[in-house]
């Protein structure tokens, strides 16, 4: 499969230019840019053949059968449209847009064009929290009653840009983090939440968008979530804990982008260590993708998990900016 890549960015060419390239021998043709200068010096240092600023000449392509966008966040909805119009599949980063309107429509598009859209939401592919899904499904921590997730970490200086300072661009630490925390507490329950209260800051980071947030979900079962994301907490670790009735779940350091962390099983038995394999979370999720084009079976996170997060984390904010508890209502299709 050939890709377009729209957006010259950092997390292409840390993860996702050599998980295209590992999975059938997938290459990439173009990179899009909003700078030629930029574009060209990408696309010369990955060894990609056609760089640009002109996102509809790349889509013309006819040996192109996929796009992955990374772009900031503002500018998904239109790179996403019209890839779907060129009748290009489309993986597209979280959060998929601005609104969960504009989500939707993006996913809708891409149904009635017969072409595949997924969410790039990589912590699911995780041999980690494959595992942990596996354990809560088998039963062996009984009835589900609560969950925390701790993924408050130091932003890398490469990555303090829009992140800390462009609302308009999709920045703050809610679309960047709570979006994944909402996916993993979705792909291990199998839940959306329906009410949820919270409270967000900027403690030293954020420049007119928050960098810390903590959150309380309520969930149709009864089950509740404590969230907590930061930009600004270098030694705080990341983690997981799945409490039950008969057992609990603790995973330390596997909010992350590598196969790395420890899943533990605490019940009346014991302790127990659980293992997960070690695959590439990139590569998995590509695979996924590709193979969906293909007509064997979905992606790893379709759109419609995209649309299901962004509208978790945007309650969460709404929820932090008006001091109240928020409703949320059901999307769509999931």
């Amino acid at each position: 499969m050939n890709w377009t890549l729209v957006g010259a960015s950092t997390i292409a060419a840390q993860y996702m230019i050599d998980a295209i390239r590992a999975v059938g021998g997938g290459k990439i043709r173009h990179v899009i840019s909003g700078s030629a200068d930029h574009a060209a010096t990408y696309a010369k240092h990955h060894g990609i053949p056609f760089a640009g600023t002109d996102l509809d000449q790349a889509l013309a392509d006819p040996e192109v059968a996929a796009v992955y966008i990374s772009s900031t966040n503002e500018k998904h909805f239109a790179q996403a449209m019209a890839a779907i119009r060129a009748g290009k599949h489309v993986l597209c980063e979280k959060p998929l847009a601005m609104t969960p309107q504009d989500a939707r429509e993006m996913v809708l598009a891409a149904e009635a064009a017969g072409v595949v859209f997924a969410t790039n939401h990589h912590l699911r592919c995780a041999g980690s929290h494959q595992a942990i899904r596996d354990v809560i499904k088998a039963g062996r921590i009984g009835r589900v009653l609560s969950l925390r997730i701790h993924h408050a970490v130091e932003l890398p200086g490469n990555l303090q840009t829009w992140r800390i300072n462009a609302a308009g661009s999709g920045g703050g630490v809610i679309p960047d983090i709570t979006v994944h925390d909402a996916d993993v507490v979705r792909f291990l329950t199998g839940e959306d939440p329906v009410r949820v209260t919270a409270m967000m800051a900027a403690s030293g980071m954020g420049q007119g968008v928050e960098d810390s947030a903590m959150s309380v979900w309520a969930l149709p079962s009864g089950a509740m979530v404590m969230s907590h994301e930061s930009f600004t907490h270098p030694f705080a670790g990341t983690g997981i804990e799945v409490h039950g009735t008969e057992g609990s779940i603790f995973a330390r350091d596997v909010m992350t982008q590598r196969p790395i962390g420890s899943v533990e099983l605490v019940t009346g038995a014991g302790r127990d260590a659980v293992p997960f394999p070690d695959h590439n979370l990139y590569e998995y999720g590509v695979r996924r993708f590709v193979e969906a084009t293909r007509g064997q079976g979905t992606p790893a996170a379709t759109g419609w998990d995209g649309v299901h997060s962004l509208t978790i984390a945007l309650a969460v904010r709404e929820a932090a900016e008006t001091g109240q508890t928020v409703t949320i209502a059901s999307p769509g299709a999931a």
